[in-house]
């Protein structure tokens, strides 16, 4: 199981102070924050991806391309590719060149974010959404799977035996993880293209993810792809730590009261009982993310929203240091005894190049007895 933090990169008031950080100051907190992560021993960093204020995050791979530089170990992804409003070919020419980049350590979260203005700011209809994203991903697939790609569809201008550059590397794209919070056409297309599905998990009761989730591996499993236990799920997350939960419950509470998310609505305590959100010790926080097991079943990534809501730079890296240190570890061994066999491990670019040579040799044998 892979374990992670994410960031949607908001520019935010600190509210016990009034200082708003600078898009330069910010930025640099996420790089920070990236190497960070990678120092505690987790293994994914991911960003989100908007194109308005207040947040800063408008070229992913940008962003990722410098860390990969100053990382070994960490994988690169985004927490949302706007699979709606980017030109699929830019989508597939930009994340190849950062698998080369990054030796493999990448994978990719399409999705349709939440802003409705974005689709007119890049030619878009919002009331395309739904189908842009399945024509997009659609064509997205053929440019990684194929050399030479003839296409033409309704929204944007054909295509000529064209050939996207680089290719994947080792001939072996990135991981597609589907994210949606609320759409179920999401969760189907993630299904019949065997791909990862990732549940933002916070906002939303648990019995809405529960919902979600099971959509996902019974339509995967209608496919063909596998049992729905051999799903590949995904989930989010929202915590803030301190040794002593009234500490932690202290302090968060003007950065919750204020955050532009959720803040001046229900109160800390009806969020954290209602939602995913735990506030307090380390301890409640394992005791809590064991539990989203309990509806999702067994699954493979696990990522934290931890850098929000003008939360400062010093107050993230406590909070990854206590994540690396006394959470996920024990984490870790948790979710691996309780595992129940069959289920895949989590998706690495080194395990999909070998289970693609598995294939083609299984090919050629096939051929060849025929």
């Amino acid at each position: 199981m892979q374990f992670g933090i994410f960031t949607v990169g908001d520019v935010t008031a600190d509210p016990t102070t009034g200082r708003v950080p600078s898009e330069h100051e910010r930025i640099k907190a996420m790089l920070a924050i990236a190497q960070k992560a990678e120092e505690v021993g987790l293994d994914v960093f991911a960003t989100g991806e908007h194109h308005n204020p207040p947040f800063v995050p408008s070229s992913p791979t940008t962003m990722l391309g410098y860390i990969a530089a100053r990382t070994e170990n960490l994988i690169l992804s985004t927490s949302t590719t706007l699979i709606t409003t980017n030109d699929p070919v830019k989508i597939a020419e930009d994340f190849a060149m950062l698998q080369h980049v990054a030796d493999g350590r990448v994978d990719v979260m399409m999705g349709r974010g939440n802003t409705g203005p974005v689709y007119p700011w890049f030619g878009k209809d919002i009331r395309d959404g739904i189908d842009l994203a399945i024509e997009n991903y659609a064509l997205l697939r053929r440019l990684w799977d194929e050399d030479v790609v003839t296409w033409k569809g309704k929204f944007r201008t054909p295509l000529q035996s064209f050939t996207s550059t680089p290719r994947p590397l080792d001939g072996v794209a990135p991981f597609v993880w589907h994210g949606s919070i609320r759409s179920p056409e999401i969760a189907e297309q993630a299904a019949y293209y065997g791909d990862g599905f990732f549940h933002n998990n916070i906002f939303w009761p648990a019995s809405h993810t529960e919902q979600m989730v099971n959509l996902y591996r019974q339509r995967y499993a209608h496919y063909g792809h596998g049992t729905p236990e051999q799903a590949v799920v995904g989930l989010g997350g929202q915590v803030f730590m301190r040794k002593n939960s009234q500490d932690a419950v202290r302090e968060f509470r003007p950065y919750f009261d204020n955050a532009p998310v959720y803040g001046h609505g229900p109160s800390l305590e009806e969020f954290t009982s209602q939602t995913p959100l735990t506030v307090g010790s380390p301890q409640e926080v394992i005791e809590r993310t064991l539990s989203f097991r309990d509806y999702v079943g067994d699954y493979q990534r696990q990522l934290f929203l931890m850098d929000h809501a003008g939360l400062p730079l010093k107050t993230v890296l406590e909070q990854l240091d206590l994540l690396g240190e006394e959470v996920v570890p024990v984490l870790r061994k948790e979710f691996a005894n309780m595992r129940r066999a069959g289920v895949p491990d989590a998706p690495t670019h080194s395990a999909r190049v070998a289970a693609a040579a598995r294939e083609t040799t299984e090919d050629t044998k096939e051929v060849t007895q025929a």
